[in-house]
């Protein structure tokens, strides 16, 4: 992409609303617009990278035997009345009547209605289990929007769903998602750790949250400092016993603030106590037949009776995670973008645009590294070196190339890290095999 013919608005300066680095950054980068309290337009910038994360975040749950489809936005308030849910659930509920005065409801997650999928399909245990997923927009009247996509009220969500026969073959479901996520924070150059949770308004008695660490964090999180030593388990079989990989984490203590034992934490080895500020990214629930049960979703079982399915259902922020990842990856000069999650991969600096070989340079260079896979920005405008630079670091892309005409005279160009900073001066096609290979293209 040319930034001549790119929408990028930026922002010289920080909005007064804006008091955390990635609601700052990512109105400053031109990402996101608000329309209303908690409600923005997504950029183009910013929908890249959106785009990016909701990839991984479908990939990994591909990969876990979850199936994809797609719930509307708009739910009835029957299936809510159903399960006891409507009233319960409170002013963060936005309700609505339609013309020919039906209630219905903008809805803030899908338990009902995917209950009722189930229940009207679903009747035999060889049919379970089922994990079936979707990535929609929903909506929440928070009292106090704030912090950027951080604390918003429309916000885009994958929430995956989970029916089994029993408890036994429920925890199996459970334990994919729980791989599934560790994966899925991994790819996203996040290291999350999964705590104890409460299980609020969705219900259920086993949940844990998927925190990242972030000095901004919303809450305080006390852990084992080995969890976070750990590594993703990667490539597993989602088809066999995952125990092993939940077990090893949930027996080193972990809590955010609200369900935190100071005794059990003073069990640790001092030298192995972690205390830091964390930011809620995934959240993950098995609730048996919370729903199941007053929708009477039953299947038939080995046994030749009737069983109400037990559920789960498991989310993920995908809007929540873009400024996740910026909170806990930016400096002062602006955010820093993993490589698996970055709008561009390469961003290009022609640093005297108008000259004829510097141009040339470009060009060539842009051509070939497009036709590579790495998906350059191009900064061929006329504005100042300085310019260009300050606003590279702003957007945050992987690595920056710098062609000017003293480099051109030496035969090189140079390229720079924008997370370590190292600076690189190699020959236009070395710096492509570079490019290509650091970027996995």
């Amino acid at each position: 992409m040319r930034l001549s013919n790119y929408f990028l608005p930026l922002l010289k300066e920080t909005p007064a609303e804006a008091t955390i680095a990635s609601h700052q950054y990512m109105l400053r980068a031109g990402m996101i617009k608000q329309n209303s309290a908690g409600i923005y337009s997504w950029l183009p910038l910013g929908l890249k990278v959106l785009r990016n994360i909701e990839r991984i975040v479908r990939e990994e749950q591909n990969k876990a035997g979850a199936v994809e489809m797609l719930m509307p936005t708009i739910q009835s308030a029957d299936l809510w009345k159903e399960t006891g849910r409507y009233d319960a659930y409170g002013p963060e509920m936005l309700r609505i009547t339609d013309r020919g005065d039906r209630e219905m409801l903008y809805g803030p997650t899908n338990e009902d209605m995917i209950t009722d999928i189930f229940r009207s399909y679903v009747r035999s245990y060889k049919d379970l289990p089922k994990l079936l997923y979707h990535i929609q927009w929903k909506f929440r009247d928070e009292t106090r929007p704030r912090f950027g996509v951080m604390r918003g009220r429309e916000f885009l969500m994958k929430d995956t769903y989970s029916f089994d026969i029993d408890k036994e073959a429920a925890r199996l479901s459970y334990n994919k998602m729980f791989v599934a996520y560790l994966n899925t924070f991994s790819r996203l150059g996040l290291k999350a750790i999964p705590v104890k949770a409460d299980t609020g308004p969705i219900g259920g008695d086993l949940s844990h949250e998927f925190v990242i660490l972030a000095e901004t964090g919303e809450s305080e999180v006390f852990c084992h400092k080995d969890l976070v030593e750990m590594d993703a388990p990667g490539d597993v079989d989602f088809s066999g016993d995952l125990s092993n990989y939940v077990d090893e984490r949930t027996a080193l203590y972990a809590a955010a603030d609200e369900m935190h034992d100071a005794d059990e934490f003073a069990k640790i080895p001092e030298d192995k106590q972690l205390t830091a500020r964390g930011i809620e990214v995934g959240h993950i629930f098995y609730f048996g037949d919370k729903y199941s049960g007053p929708m009477k979703a039953k299947v038939m079982g080995p046994d030749g009776k009737e069983h109400v399915a037990m559920m789960g259902s498991y989310g993920v922020g995908v809007s929540r995670l873009v400024g996740g990842i910026i909170e806990a990856s930016h400096d002062e000069a602006g955010i820093i973008w993993p490589k698996s999650v970055a709008p561009f991969g390469v961003g290009i600096i022609n640093l005297k645009a108008g000259d004829a070989e510097a141009d040339a340079a470009c060009e060539d260079l842009y051509n070939q590294l497009s036709d590579a896979g790495c998906d350059p920005l191009y900064d061929d405008t006329s504005d100042r070196g300085g310019v260009k630079f300050s606003r590279m670091d702003l957007i945050g892309l992987p690595y920056q190339v710098t062609i000017g005409p003293r480099g051109l005279k030496k035969g090189v160009v140079e390229i720079k890290n924008r997370r370590s900073g190292e600076r690189h001066e190699l020959s236009p096609a070395a710096a492509i095999v570079f490019l290509q290979t650091e970027l996995g293209s």
